[in-house]
């Protein structure tokens, strides 16, 4: 019997009429609905912000914690996520949504707060799951016997910031870990049966295509359960910013970040979940590149390459 390798090598496979993982399609299959992500901020902060690590965060962190997009961090849970629902009326028709959990770190603080926070959105009856976005370095034995005891409640996934596994970037960005720390953390989460998400970005500075493809290859060989991938954006206010006015680097165009991006597609692990393909940064703070303003246009770029390039997700994947 043909292996499931030789089978994607020989022909397409789609998911729900995508050519990857896509996460609408993972999400209609485990939740049997359409759902909504909502944005929110705990008002919590990160070890590489309150000097612990540092003071400036990541490279390419803006003051918003990557979570620029989030809600008021004045407000309760409950009431983001009310506010969430009223802001996405016109444009998602159903009841149906996911709790994001997106600035800053959101496993650093103390477990009797974070606990507070997760049991608030876990409890509201139009709440499906939580995704938690933090960092590999604060997952310690208690946070990882809250997030176990809230996956009981309502399906939990943790998102971790990788980003790339080469450290010399990481340096540059000032991840502030290395990458066995990255490897205990998600044999820890996966223990506590909790699903992994991984943020990669693409064309970091100094990065080949072959050290992003390396990065790809590495988490295939991971118990990972999704992942993010999305361009390097530079936005106003970062040491980013500032970085790129005195030492300009290569900044992608649209065709090259396709080339890169399909490239990672086909090799990915066709079981793994494909949480995001670009970002759009926000429109204010972004200084490049700026053709990633449109989302939905480079998306409906991408999959036309894909077609044209004959790609889906798993292709070149070879199991290792």
């Amino acid at each position: 019997m043909e292996n499931l390798t030789e089978a994607l090598a020989r022909k397409p496979v789609y998911w729900s009429g995508r050519p990857y993982h896509s996460l609408d399609y993972h999400i209609r299959q485990t939740f049997g609905e359409k759902l909504y992500k909502i944005s929110l901020d705990a008002g919590l902060t990160c070890p590489n912000r309150d000097g612990t690590l540092g003071e400036r965060g990541c490279i390419f962190c803006s003051q918003g914690g990557s979570g620029d997009i989030a809600s008021d961090r004045r407000l309760s849970i409950t009431a983001q996520i009310e506010s969430g629902k009223q802001q996405s009326a016109g444009k998602f028709k159903g009841s149906g949504y996911i709790a994001y959990f997106q600035a800053y770190t959101n496993t650093y603080g103390p477990v009797s707060r974070l606990r507070r926070l997760f049991l608030e959105a876990a409890s509201h009856p139009d709440i499906r799951a939580l995704s938690i976005a933090t960092r590999p370095d604060c997952l310690g034995h208690k946070v990882l016997e809250l997030l176990k005891e809230v996956n009981q409640i309502k399906p939990v996934w943790v998102e971790l910031g990788l980003q790339t596994i080469h450290e010399r970037t990481a340096a540059f960005i000032r991840r502030g870990y290395t990458f066995p720390v990255f490897e205990q953390a998600v044999r820890d989460l996966r223990a506590a049966g909790l699903d992994v998400i991984v943020h990669v970005i693409l064309f970091l500075p100094g990065e080949t295509q072959e050290d992003m493809y390396q990065t790809i290859r590495q988490l295939n060989r991971m118990d990972i359960q999704g992942i993010k991938l999305q361009l390097l954006h530079i936005l106003k206010g970062t040491d980013l910013a500032g970085f790129y006015e005195s030492h300009p680097f290569f900044i992608p165009c649209m065709e090259d970040y396709f080339r890169v991006l399909g490239g990672c597609l086909g090799m990915l692990r066709p079981d793994i979940v494909i949480h995001r393909l670009t970002g759009d940064g926000p429109k204010e703070l972004l200084i490049a590149p700026l053709w990633t303003g449109n989302k939905r246009y480079v998306l409906n770029q991408f999959h036309a390459y894909l077609k044209r390039q004959h790609i889906w997700q798993g292709r070149s994947y070879i199991h290792v």
